[in-house]
């Protein structure tokens, strides 16, 4: 009989610990979501300072920018191709507008073509990126006129442009 007593005890210290187990998991998931959302808001101002940096070089030329500004938003001719990532997120944000897979593969390709050599099908590997993209909160998917899917860079106002590249209004300055 004794064994059927400590039964109830470890059931209860089971259910404690358990409880326990899941305040944590509970805890670890919103800090999770909480880190997720701020990673997109330091993606969408990176992408910001970069489309505000080009801008500047495109207006006053590269050499305003130092060897490792350049590097850092891609305007240095290294020899090294960037990846595939890299070349759909530099794709939307010079485009300024919504652009579709299918123009995407085509800048890409006319800018560094190796890039998409790598890829068995590369307007799949595309759509696949532009859609991660739009997870991490860089970039939303819209519907075109044509009932086709484009993508457009979540960008806040480039005061380089001139214009507000989303529906968020301008920061005070």
């Amino acid at each position: 009989m004794e064994g059927g007593s400590s039964g109830g005890g470890t059931e209860k210290r089971n259910g404690h610990r358990d409880a326990h187990v899941q305040e944590v998991v509970r805890q670890a998931h919103e800090e999770l979501r909480q880190l997720m959302r701020q990673r997109a808001e330091v993606m969408k101002r990176i992408g910001t300072v970069k489309q505000t940096i080009a801008g500047l070089a495109n207006l006053f030329g590269d050499e305003v920018l130092s060897e490792e500004l350049l590097e850092l938003v891609d305007r240095k001719s290294n020899g090294r191709q960037p990846g595939f990532t890299k070349a759909c997120r530099m794709v939307l944000m010079e485009a300024g507008r919504p652009v579709s897979a299918r123009e995407v593969c085509e800048r890409i390709k006319q800018r560094i073509p190796p890039v998409l050599l790598r890829h068995k099908d590369p307007l799949a590997s595309v759509t696949t990126v532009l859609n991660r993209l739009v997870e991490y909160g860089e970039a939303r998917a819209v519907v075109q006129d044509n009932g086709r899917r484009a993508w457009q860079w979540v960008a806040e106002p480039d005061p380089a442009v001139g214009r507000l590249t989303n529906e968020e209004s301008a920061p005070e300055i």
